[in-house]
């Protein structure tokens, strides 16, 4: 399934991190975004790995273990590795298909090149990031 432009865009702009970017920031952001699909069974991300891209699911369902044991099932919509794109931090599950999907996949290097050409993004997904890992209360 090939989605156009603005079907990126309308999937991109539902995550939290970029929430923020303006119609035209978004655009940008799509352009990265490449359409991948693949059959049940495929591990998508494995937990303490390092990561080095972001998933947004356009269709079917994964599953998410932590520590062997299944915490949750995302379907379309849904998105995870987002923090994989800002920080090196180790991957906090393991994301697997549960049949086939297909997904949008940005890679840190790809992101991490616009925010050095487009400043007001940075600012952006950084406040957003901000607000995501802050304390509920001080």
């Amino acid at each position: 399934m090939a989605l156009g432009r603005n079907a990126k865009i309308d999937l991109i702009k539902g995550v939290p991190l970029f929430a923020r970017c303006s119609k035209k920031e978004l655009v940008e952001v799509a352009k990265l975004a490449d359409e991948i699909d693949f059959g049940p069974g495929k591990e998508l991300i494995r937990e303490g790995a390092s990561g080095r891209e972001f998933f947004v699911l356009v269709e079917g369902v994964v599953d998410v273990h932590k520590k062997g044991r299944r915490v949750n099932q995302l379907g379309p919509g849904d998105f995870f590795g987002e923090i994989a794109l800002i920080a090196h931090t180790p991957r906090t599950a393991t994301v697997t298909t549960a049949g086939n999907v297909d997904l949008l996949v940005i890679t840190a290097q790809s992101f991490k090149t616009l925010l050095e050409h487009q400043p007001a993004i940075a600012s952006k997904v950084l406040a957003a990031l901000a607000e995501r890992i802050a304390p509920e209360s001080l």
